[in-house]
């Protein structure tokens, strides 16, 4: 296992330039690839094949593995594979499958067999989960302490990069070369994770893995609830949902919101997402960089103000109209602030999560974290046409005020955070058993 007796005790040119720093780079693009062959590629691809928009929308449903990963999780927790070990040896496995699931699209016929496409969407979506789980997992038994800020914004942002192989190059092939040969190549990118996965070490202790698949599954939640009392993990699980959720109301209609103020698709396409796209990766490499001198609970609360002062950048939007410095201005400063709280976030679950139930409690916590998403997608659309954009996007600033609040009992500022991971058994994973 990976040590980390010297955790809290070097510079911050020690953690930046090490090896996990470069793992987060090529485990970050593997992990990202999958997803955006699913929800940019593949629409593209079924688009030209004469495919209706409506059934093109209606294969969001087969993406579902994303959302319920936490089901299988436990099993990635109690079972190895007879090769590379625990953690490896899933990863290698996902990887490989999807390396096979991508290239298989190009020989299908989406105009003859749209089944058959659903399927292969379907499978790369449970492969690509599964992936996630297993890499998250990884992540988390690698990373010390002080470097879990620096090394999630590393891989978030190699996760955002991978964007450009299914979301840029795929399309200059298309133009090129027929379907096929372009979900070759695009399949072939999966190597990038194969080989990384080959030369990496690993992580798990198989010592305090869980023995049954019933202490997989229960045990993580017992350990969870039982760590500081159900009052403690309530008030963790309340944060983390209320922590993002401004956030996530105000961007959920942003593109009707463009258009509504007199933007148009050109403009939006060519200001906004590059600057979305910039200012998303700069706040996430900026939170990671802070994180190297600030605890993981000062980030929360420094990048959690960022996070609402951004949020009223749309309601001056709002306000001013089509202009397009002010659409760069405003959509800057709100992805600057989604990055760095992203960043933050992301450090702090995998701060509670047990080194004996890693995959399972990451699966879960995360799938927590994607609530918010799901509630601003649904009612946001109703709270604007009642309401209208300007108070809208100040109503968002004060729906997050209460998970700043929050912080107060889950990460107080002052509070000194120990090297020690949650749920570590003494004698066997902390660092002075090393």
């Amino acid at each position: 296992m990976t040590d980390h007796s010297d955790a809290g005790h070097r510079s911050w040119q020690q953690i930046l330039l090490n090896r996990h720093m470069l793992i987060c780079i090529f485990q970050g693009f593997s992990s990202g690839m999958p997803l955006y062959v699913l929800i940019q590629l593949i629409p593209a691809w079924l688009r030209t094949e004469g495919v209706d928009l409506a059934t093109i929308g209606l294969f969001t449903l087969v993406t579902l593995p994303y959302t319920w990963k936490f089901l299988w999780a436990p099993f990635l927790d109690r079972f190895s594979l007879p090769f590379l070990g625990r953690r490896r040896g899933w990863t290698l496995a996902s990887q490989c499958l999807l390396l096979l699931c991508i290239t298989q699209f190009g020989g299908v016929d989406p105009s003859v067999n749209l089944t058959a496409v659903a399927w292969l969407v379907f499978l790369t979506s449970l492969f690509s989960a599964t992936q996630d789980i297993v890499l998250d997992a990884y992540r988390r038994e690698m990373l010390a302490d002080d470097e879990l800020g620096t090394g999630n914004s590393i891989f978030i942002n190699a996760y955002r990069v991978s964007s450009l192989v299914p979301g840029s190059l795929a399309f200059v092939l298309a133009d090129l070369l027929p379907w096929a040969t372009v979900f070759w190549l695009v399949g072939l990118f999966m190597c990038v994770g194969i080989i990384t996965t080959f030369l990496v070490p690993e992580t798990s202790d198989e010592r305090i893995a869980p023995r049954s698949v019933r202490e997989a599954v229960t045990e993580p939640f017992a350990e969870f609830f039982g760590r500081g009392g159900a009052k403690s993990a309530l008030l963790i699980l309340s944060f983390m949902l209320f922590y993002k959720l401004g956030d996530n109301m105000a961007v959920a209609l942003q593109t009707p919101f463009f258009l509504d103020i007199g933007f148009t698709l050109t403009e939006i396409g060519t200001v906004a997402k590059f600057v979305i796209l910039g200012s998303t990766i700069g706040g996430t490499l900026l939170g990671g960089l802070l994180m190297l001198k600030i605890s993981i609970n000062r980030a929360l609360w420094i990048f959690g103000f960022v996070q609402i002062i951004s949020i009223f950048g749309y309601a001056a939007l709002a306000k001013i109209g089509n202009n397009l410095y002010a659409l760069a201005a405003a959509t800057g400063l709100e992805y600057l602030g989604v990055g760095l709280g992203t960043v933050a976030l992301t450090a702090f679950i995998a701060k509670q999560t047990s080194r004996r139930f890693t995959a399972t409690q990451f699966a879960l916590l995360t799938s927590v974290t994607a609530v918010p998403r799901t509630f601003a997608n649904a009612t946001t659309g109703f709270i604007v046409e009642a309401i209208g954009y300007f108070n809208f996007f100040l109503l968002c600033g004060m729906v997050a005020v209460p998970g700043m609040l929050l912080l107060l009992a889950v990460a107080p500022w002052s509070e000194n955070e120990p090297n020690q991971q949650p749920g570590q058994a003494p004698g066997i994973d902390s660092p002075s058993s090393r």
